[in-house]
């Protein structure tokens, strides 16, 4: 008698055969396309990359010097459609839109991976910390509270002049073995730093705006409810946490133009307009750069040309086409260093050059002459120099829905759009 071949799933490899006969279907049209227009397509590029030029230069400049040149740049942006609208082919144009969509969204498909969760026994005692007012009060309108009692959960309120953290150590000292937080992503700090310390597993349930800690762990932003099923038939994992003199972040640490920013009064009602007005006092010919100097791992450098850092808990995907602004990992161990900059190119680096540096490391330290703005998860505060950051290596132990993904949606994308097709080629060859 022969035993039985495992059943595998096909679906990836399907997807991963369409993804590339779309793609490189969208690839013929788009050169059909061109060939028949040129140089229309080459003019409205043209037009496209002075209109962003021009737009950058403007924003960091201010009084007659700025409106001049941002309107050239929306001259420039209307000229390129009108342009593009002349040379149009309708049906050429709108398949390689529609093709190149449907590959890249298959591709996706191609690379996903199964959650990597490991068995975990209910707890006997799960305390949520939910703010109604979080996400345009998703979890009032969702009864996220009953929901909860409902599962053996507790829930507990957060009111404007409560003490998180100390709701918190109050909860564990009542006997709490399991800790879930119901907000936005600086909720989810304060209640996942307490969780790691006290070696507690933890809920993250996406209720806040962005949800961007939910996003890269694999919690479905879409299922606030089903989130609360991490403490019923959830799996576990041990993810990272970012720390800064002391401080826990869950996602990044911003510091710069869009820290000066969000530390005015007037930043939630005007976001924008508080940008531009603070954009050439960083990034402008008279600003001063930001007055930082950094050593961590094997790099060190300073502040002069940048216009903002970013200091994240594990490497975010910066600038890419498919799934940027996510992290492919929250357990690497490093940190990831991003250092957005606005100086001229240099010799050899080309008009196009990439405006920012980025690394990794497990522990970086700056240096400054004053107190520091900046946004940690978000949220404005000043941090007193130096600012000692550091990774917290597989310190928090989360626990995720059993129907959820489980992984970050970027886990098994290629790192580069030009490494796609070679990637999915390996995956349509990938044995049954």
């Amino acid at each position: 008698m022969t035993s039985a071949r495992p059943q595998t799933d096909d679906r990836p490899r399907s997807k991963a055969i369409a993804a590339l006969a779309l793609l490189a279907l969208g690839s013929v049209t788009a050169i059909l396309a061109t060939l028949e227009s040129f140089p229309s397509h080459l003019v409205a590029a043209v037009l496209l990359l002075a209109s962003a030029l021009l737009g950058l230069d403007g924003v960091i400049h201010r009084g007659a010097r700025r409106v001049i040149e941002l309107a050239a740049a929306a001259l420039a942006s209307a000229a390129s459609v009108i342009v593009l609208l002349g040379s149009i082919d309708l049906v050429a144009d709108v398949a390689t839109i529609v093709l190149w969509g449907c590959g890249i969204w298959l591709a996706r498909g191609a690379f996903s991976v199964g959650p990597k969760l490991s068995p975990a026994s209910p707890p006997s005692a799960a305390v949520m910390f939910w703010n109604p007012k979080s996400g345009d009060g998703k979890a009032l309108a969702a009864g996220l509270a009953e929901a909860a009692r409902a599962r053996g959960i507790k829930p507990i309120e957060l009111r404007r002049d409560d003490d998180l953290r100390q709701l918190v150590l109050a909860e564990i000292a009542a006997g709490a073995d399991a800790l879930a937080a119901a907000g936005g992503d600086g909720t989810q700090a304060i209640v996942a730093a307490i969780a790691a310390e006290h070696e507690l597993p933890f809920a993250c349930i996406p209720a806040g705006t962005r949800n961007h800690f939910a996003l890269d762990l694999g919690v479905d932003r879409d299922d606030l409810v089903g989130s609360l099923d991490a403490f019923v038939n959830g799996g576990e994992k041990l993810v990272d946490l970012g720390e800064v003199n002391g401080q826990v972040f869950v996602n990044n640490v911003s510091l710069g133009l869009y820290a000066e920013a969000v530390q005015r009064e007037d930043y939630r009602g005007a976001k924008l307009r508080t940008l531009l007005d603070m954009a050439p006092e960083v990034a402008g010919p008279d600003g001063s750069g930001l007055q930082l100097e950094w050593v961590g791992g094997d790099q060190s450098g300073d502040a002069e040309d940048a216009v903002a850092i970013l200091i994240s808990n594990n490497r975010y995907r910066v600038g890419r086409l498919l799934s940027s602004g996510t992290r492919p990992s929250i357990d690497d161990g490093l940190l990831g260093v991003t250092v957005f900059e606005t100086a001229t190119p240099g010799p050899g680096d080309g008009v196009l050059r990439r405006p920012w540096r980025e690394w990794t490391t497990p522990e970086i330290e700056l240096a400054a002459s004053e107190p520091v703005a900046a946004g940690i998860d978000g949220e404005a505060t000043t941090l007193i120099p130096p600012l000692r950051f550091r990774i917290r290596h597989r310190a928090l132990r989360v626990r995720i829905a059993g129907h959820h993904p489980g992984v970050s949606p970027s886990a098994a994308l290629p790192d580069k759009l030009a490494e796609l097709p070679a990637a999915l080629w390996r995956a349509a060859r990938a044995p049954r």
